[in-house]
């Protein structure tokens, strides 16, 4: 993959353990001597962190915070991700477009056909306006909302995301299933409800089944 950008997406529901692998294989590819941007969504540039505050503070209807997470995606990929692709850095993303289908359209029961419209207003590519910039790859940390509910109970205090009652983690889990569905050349399964080395193992064996880890 020498010159060639990479771009890596982590997506589950809070407590899934995907920030701990996020950061845990970006020092795997920087020791492997990769230049590697780590960044998340919502967020990753000045303007989409404050974006990122409103969505998960303020209240708003669906559609509201739907165009807040593409707007954010905009600036993220304008200001981050298509410059760190181009030099041939890889991006790890805690969370994309995924993400958004997954909350906003599962969780949130938004339509999903203006979300796609959306998709494709953002992330089409300049160079070829019929693409979409996704990730190369697309790690979900499958974990029972049951289970991400234990793990984080007394963590901290939540947004108006984490706040969410079962049924709602249970209809973004869902919402995950269908954009996995969708595209399953791109999404690889984890199951997160294993020990910490055991995922850990399943992430690194992904990589190394496209030929990015040795």
């Amino acid at each position: 993959m020498a010159g060639q950008g990479l771009f890596l997406s982590f997506e589950g529901i809070d407590g899934a353990g995907k920030s701990t692998h996020v950061e845990a294989l970006a020092e795997r590819l920087k020791a492997a001597g990769r230049a590697v941007v780590l960044t998340r969504e919502p967020g990753g540039t000045p303007l989409a962190e404050k974006i990122r505050a409103l969505a998960l503070h303020e209240s708003m209807d669906p559609l509201t915070e739907a165009l807040l997470m593409f707007a954010a995606r905009r600036d993220h990929l304008q200001q981050v991700i298509e410059p760190a692709l181009a030099r041939g850095d890889a991006v790890l993303c805690d969370r994309f477009t995924d993400a958004t289908f997954a909350y906003q359209g599962g969780g949130r029961g938004f339509d999903w056909q203006t979300l796609s419209a959306l998709e494709r207003m953002v992330q089409h590519l300049p160079a070829a306006p019929s693409q979409l910039r996704q990730p190369d790859l697309t790690l979900w940390f499958d974990l029972p909302p049951a289970t991400a509910a234990i793990r984080l109970a007394g963590a901290r205090l939540p947004d108006r995301f984490e706040s969410q009652p079962t049924a709602f983690f249970e209809a973004v889990r869902a919402g995950y299933a269908r954009r996995a569905a969708e595209d399953p050349a791109r999404f690889v399964r984890i199951n997160a409800d294993q020990p910490r080395e055991n995922v850990w193992q399943a992430v690194t064996q992904a990589l190394r089944g496209k030929g990015w880890l040795s």
